[in-house]
């Protein structure tokens, strides 16, 4: 899954791709290179970011998708229910909502409608306040619990099965060691029975491990840590640098398999 984040203020590419065409230019060479599906984004949700106002959120979005959406898969990075309705209605094929569905309470109701597939995500607290001390008495079975109620939920709200995408959030309410052991233990989460998303791509992480040896791309450590989630037999993997992370994966089937 390429990440296209096509606002001012994304952490690590905001203002890059949000003017001209250069959204679609990259999400074309991100799909070119390889990629699946492209995941576009018009609202931040880095830690400390505030909410954005939909009618801007879908200002920054529509153009794109309309451009796109006959020449690539899409899937949409949002929380809120009204921007989710319209991209569906103009071919998004998957909903990624950070917020576990918990943003806005109409959106299980719209997947439920267009029974669309979508990314069920955990976060603790909301991008302002999510990295304020995060603490778990024992992260992974709170998150495990928390999946299990959640599908729990849905399943009785009458949301098929096979729309589910389960995402454990690395860095959305976790620090290193939270962060860490998720990675580390991430094939627990097979036994819940769904498909699984990571986004680990430049995340804080990468930095807080490698110290002086951090880049602004943290290509490095996001190739080490997707071949370690592919290893742990992680189905999606949510990329900035497609091209560079294929290359990593051609390079290491290669040697493994001989």
């Amino acid at each position: 899954m390429g990440v296209l984040n096509l606002t001012p203020d994304s952490f690590s590419d905001g203002g890059k791709f949000n003017k001209d065409n250069k959204g679609l230019k990259h999400a074309l060479n991100m799909f070119e290179s390889g990629a699946n599906i492209i995941d576009v984004g018009g609202e931040s949700t880095r830690p400390g970011s505030k909410p954005v106002d939909q009618k801007i959120e879908w200002n920054r979005i529509e153009k794109f998708i309309k451009s796109a959406n006959k020449k690539i898969p899409i899937s949409l990075d949002t929380r809120k229910s009204e921007i989710m309705k319209k991209g569906i209605k103009l071919g998004v094929k998957i909903i990624n909502d950070v917020s576990g569905l918990n943003y806005d309470l109409e959106t299980i109701n719209v997947l439920k409608k267009y029974n669309t597939p979508f990314v069920l995500q955990h976060s603790r607290g909301t991008p302002e306040n999510m990295q304020n001390k995060p603490y778990y008495k024992n992260e992974l079975l709170e998150i495990y619990d928390f999946f299990e109620e959640k599908i729990k939920f849905l399943k009785s709200f009458g949301i098929r099965h096979n729309n589910i995408i389960i995402d454990p959030g690395i860095g959305f309410g976790k620090n290193l060691k939270h962060n860490m052991n998720l990675i580390s233990n991430i094939s627990i989460f097979h036994t819940l029975g769904f498909p699984i998303l990571v986004g680990n791509s430049r995340k804080r992480f990468i930095k807080e491990i490698s110290g002086k040896n951090d880049t602004k791309n943290r290509i490095g450590g996001t190739v080490a840590s997707s071949i370690y989630l592919m290893m742990q037999g992680v189905q999606i993997l949510r990329i900035h640098d497609v091209n560079e992370l294929l290359q990593g994966i051609k390079v290491f089937k290669e040697l493994i398999n001989r």
